[in-house]
């Protein structure tokens, strides 16, 4: 068999492969993700973001439990804080951009009602994200993902149906002291803390680790080899879902949001900037993230390590199939459209 029908049979069966995974399984996510054109129909309590105690920094053991094995540093966590400085508030709702230098806003809605409460954030370029916020609940975290420049902050309550009236709306002018800041720190989507278990296991994984490369791919590897695809979640999952790092951690499965959200928060936790990506492969609706590197920027092109190239990492699809028959579908990364960063 000559190398174009032996590569033209591959590309084949890498989109066999991707159709019984996707279709299967995060392109139902359209909606319980950040989808523009979508209204969240119904909608899951939101994940509240839990600060860590104000104790010192402490040591855990391994999960293995050895008496043998060696004590763990677990590293202090970026905690987004409501300072209260800078703040746009209502008898309604509350936005606190007090540290929007840092790549963050904390936003709440106060009054309590069953209606669906939306905050929508347009980045500078004109994106539009919208987010879910339980109402009652306490300060919530939201990345300025979109880099330096004026955002547009709006919390709405929902009306009827699809409509939905304005609340509060304030207007900010960002400028990040870097711009990994919105990638290293919990918010709604990869939602940690220091007492969190993912944040534990990445400091036993990467434990006496000094090189970045062997720390992204200690962990890494242990996310697709420990972590198996939930179908019957899949299938069932409501708009409004938002990832339990630990219980995906616990259970052992997830969907794709579930793997990006995991991977990102072990990562972060390192002090590894790391994206949380939203977007297609091709014409299904999908998560996956995207890793700093200081040699070589933003790893954005393919799929996984060869033991000498970092390319995008797509923990779901490594976990899930042949890393050659899917990485022959990824190509050069233009099989993915970045609709959305957290």
């Amino acid at each position: 068999m000559n190398k174009t029908r032996k590569t033209a049979l591959l590309i084949v069966l890498s989109m066999v492969l991707l159709s019984l995974f996707l279709l299967s399984g995060c392109g139902v996510l359209d909606s319980a993700m950040n989808h523009p054109d979508s209204d969240t129909q119904t909608s899951q309590p939101s994940q509240t973001f839990q600060s860590p105690p104000s104790s010192e920094q402490g040591t855990e053991s391994p999960s293995s439990g050895t008496a043998t094995a060696p004590l763990v540093t677990v590293p202090e966590i970026l905690v987004p804080t409501a300072s209260g400085v800078s703040v746009e508030e209502n008898g309604k709702a509350v936005v606190d951009y007090s540290n929007k230098q840092d790549g963050y806003i904390m936003a709440k809605y106060t009054e309590s009602t069953d209606l669906k409460i939306k905050l929508l954030l347009t980045v500078p370029d004109g994106v539009q994200y919208t987010y879910s916020i339980q109402p009652g609940s306490g300060f919530e975290v939201f990345p300025l993902s979109g880099g330096n420049g004026t955002y547009e902050i709006g919390i709405f309550r929902q009306v009827e149906d699809t409509r939905y009236s304005m609340v509060l709306s304030t207007t900010i002018d960002v400028t990040l002291v870097d711009e990994f800041a919105p990638f290293l720190r919990p918010n709604q989507y990869v939602n940690f803390n220091k007492n969190s278990t993912a944040v534990r296991k990445a400091a036993e994984l990467t434990a006496g680790i000094d090189d970045f490369m062997e720390k992204v791919a200690a962990i890494y590897h242990f996310v697709i080899n420990n972590i198996s695809y939930d179908m019957e979640l899949a299938e069932t999952v409501q708009s409004g879902y938002l990832p339990d790092i630990d219980e995906v951690l616990r259970r052992g499965k997830g969907i794709c949001f579930d793997y990006a959200a995991l991977m990102a928060a072990m990562l972060r936790s390192q002090s590894i900037p790391t994206k949380l990506v939203i977007g297609y492969t091709g014409d299904v609706y999908h998560a996956w993230i995207s890793v700093y590197s200081k040699e070589n920027g933003w790893l954005d092109d393919v799929i996984f390590f060869d033991g000498q190239t970092w390319r995008l990492v797509d923990p779901t699809f490594a976990a899930n199939g042949s890393s050659q028959a899917v990485a022959s579908f990824i190509g050069d990364g233009a099989n993915y459209t970045v609709k959305f960063m957290h």
